[in-house]
């Protein structure tokens, strides 16, 4: 047998999509599409380094319910945080070297904790991802609908198209969209180390003062006391800060090589910036005496704090954080497209999220992410109050079965002898000398997250939590479900065991419905001969006089061949044909192959279509549903009702 091999010399020609998001790359370029560390920083840690906008503010909106005096657990709160920020550092540091293909919380639970795991940490990202989009673009609007209150009967026509704004800059490849988002990630950094650096030399010098006329104190619910509970409800609040930390973990791959460690040098920076900048948030705003408020937010009362009033500064500072909630998304549509491709790439979600698109993109999990984003935006009416609930306890889980699952193969590594090895899906196990703390710092940080994600399931049950706790099983039941299909499907498919099909096949009887007799017709006719001499064209008579016209037409045109016309009482034409061909199915020799032959015109303009019944697709899509047929189209060419040559 010769097998050939040649390269393909066609070249996409230019396209409107091309003027979207650029020209197509050959996958040889893929291996420069990659991005570095600045960048990678800018794509991966939107959403985590925009938490700092809202962290603080979130663990004031507990601690009102106790009053005023409360707000002096801010800062402990914030270093309770930042210490559990430092345990999953590390633990997503050893992540990134142990598992240099990316997959984060995926990988590792499906290499050491099992399948039921995996899917479960995959489901909980995946739908953290999608609200990550729905809240971020929700947050960011309501800042712009903050500063224009005209805008706010729009504001969900705004986040939809925000949206679709980061979906088409995605679509052009990560290395575009990494520079494309470089500058306001950056501009944020800035204006945020200003803020707080500035806020902190007023401080040490004794002229920062409070807030001028603060806002009113928004209490959502009152306690008597200040009990374990509320600081451990007030806890959970502020560990929204850590929401994005994983991010970098998942998408290793975009990285230059070497990956492992430009990502973790990445996840450093990201986690150094987002502590420092959390910490100086929380700490002044407990010296400038920022209080809870719907009405304005805590970044806002220490920039005209700081500033001293809504001068250019403030604005910079207010625009800044604006962005980066909106651009927050990004480090969704960064992540999503890739953890759907490992999924899919496992058989666990459709195989068409394995494809790359032109830009050597995950362009189908991009587009996906939009769609369902969008929709819960429309939902919820783009309103983060609705959305916030249902928020970070996804991200919580996949924390606690990562971590779970790397203390477990330190364990088993520590169960290594000298110079053996084991080779994983997803990576290489070999000993370590030092695997007993490794394992005590992944299990610790387990424990810290799991109980995180309890109390905020708990505490955020009724205002919506629950919809998460419903959807993550259901989304784990679908995964298996399309698993279970893949799996059948290859086994139907597989040539292990196979012996070979049956005899050549001795008798071959082909079918061809006609509803009228034209040149079409016999181009089909002159076809279906070619393949057998037992040929039987079938016309379904719903109008007599077209039925007569029919049969005078075979007479002349037919060249013999065998009509069989059904009368069809009900002005029905797929139905009977349909019912006729079971009859043949039912009662067909052994070997007997039996092939219909489906005649088809094709206009000479595409909008011509509209003006036809399209009788031919409708009845190709019914018989190819039918075991035992094989089902040919013979197109016709037609040009201003003359043959196209």
């Amino acid at each position: 047998m010769e097998i050939m091999r040649r390269e393909s010399d066609y070249h996409p020609p230019r396209a409107l999509s091309h003027w979207l998001i650029g020209r197509p790359l050959m996958t040889a370029d893929a291996p420069h599409q990659t991005i570095g560390k600045m960048i990678g920083l800018a794509v991966f840690a939107s959403d985590a380094l925009s938490s700092t906008a809202y962290a603080t503010q979130e663990i004031l909106g507990v601690l009102a319910a106790a009053g005023t005096i409360a707000f002096g657990y801010v800062f402990p709160i914030s270093l309770a945080i930042v210490a559990l920020l430092a345990v999953v550092t590390i633990s997503y540091q050893q992540t990134i070297h142990a598992y240099p293909g990316g997959g984060g919380a995926y990988i590792v639970a499906r290499d050491n904790l099992g399948e039921l795991p995996a899917q479960t940490a995959g489901a909980a990202l995946l739908t953290d991802y999608i609200l990550t989009v729905a809240v971020s673009v929700s947050s960011g609007v309501a800042q712009i609908i903050s500063a224009y209150p005209n805008l706010f009967p729009y504001r969900v026509e705004i986040a939809v198209g925000a949206v679709l704004l980061i979906m088409l800059i995605n679509l052009r490849g990560v290395k575009e969209s990494g520079a494309m988002f470089a500058i306001p990630t950056y501009f944020f950094v800035i204006m945020m180390f200003a803020t707080v650096g500035f806020g902190l030399f007023r401080y040490l010098t004794g002229s920062l003062g409070k807030v001028v006329d603060p806002p009113e104190l928004t209490v959502i619910q009152t306690v008597g006391a200040i009990t374990p509970f509320l600081i451990l409800h007030a806890f959970s609040n502020g560990t929204t800060a850590l929401t994005g930390v994983e991010a970098i973990s998942n998408g290793i791959t975009a990285f230059k090589e070497p990956r492992s460690r430009n990502a973790g040098i990445t996840l450093i920076w990201m986690s150094v910036i987002l502590g420092s900048l959390f910490l100086a948030i929380s700490y002044l705003t407990g010296r400038i005496g920022g209080v809870f408020s719907e009405q304005e937010t805590i970044i806002s009362q220490l920039a005209r704090t700081v500033f001293d009033g809504r001068g250019l500064l403030y604005m910079a500072t207010i625009w800044a954080t604006t962005v980066i909630l909106i651009m927050a998304a990004n480090t969704a549509f960064a992540d999503f497209p890739r953890l759907g491709a490992l999924h899919a790439g496992d058989g666990f979600l459709p195989r068409q999220l394995t494809w790359r698109g032109s830009r050597l993109v995950y362009s189908n999990g991009i587009i996906t992410l939009s769609i369902i984003a969008s929709a819960l935006i429309v939902i919820f009416k783009a309103s983060v109050t609705r959305l916030i609930p249902l928020y970070a306890i996804g991200v919580f889980l996949s924390f606690t079965l990562s971590q779970a699952g790397m203390a477990r193969r330190w364990w088993k590594i520590g169960h290594l002898k000298e110079g053996q090895e084991i080779v994983e899906p997803g990576s290489v196990l070999r000993y370590e000398n030092n695997w007993q703390f490794k394992m005590f710092v992944n299990g610790f940080g387990s424990l810290c997250t799991a109980i995180v994600m309890v109390v905020f399931a708990v505490t955020k049950f009724r205002e919506g939590a629950w919809i998460v706790l419903i959807l993550t099983p259901l989304l784990v039941t679908i995964f298996f479900s399309i698993h279970r299909h893949y799996h059948n499907l290859a086994r139907s498919l597989s040539l292990e065991d196979f012996c070979g099909l049956p005899a050549r096949q001795t008798r071959h009887r082909v079918i061809m419905p006609v509803s009228g007799v034209h040149q079409g017709t016999l181009e089909a006719l002159r076809y279906a001969r070619l393949l057998s001499d037992d040929v039987t064209a079938v016309h379904v008579s719903i109008d007599a006089r077209e039925t007569e016209k029919v049969q005078k037409k075979w007479i002349t045109w037919g060249e013999g061949t065998r009509l069989v016309i059904l009368d069809s009482p009900f002005r029905l034409f797929v139905e009977p044909l349909l019912k006729y061909l079971e009859d043949i199915i039912d009662h067909r020799q052994p070997n007997e192959t039996i092939t219909v032959v489906v005649p088809e015109f094709i206009p000479s303009k595409p909008w011509h279509n509209a003006l036809h019944m399209r009788t031919a697709e409708v009845l190709r899509a019914e018989l190819l549903a039918k075991a035992g047929v094989v089902v040919t189209d013979v197109p016709y060419h037609v040009t201003d009702g003359k043959k196209k040559e």
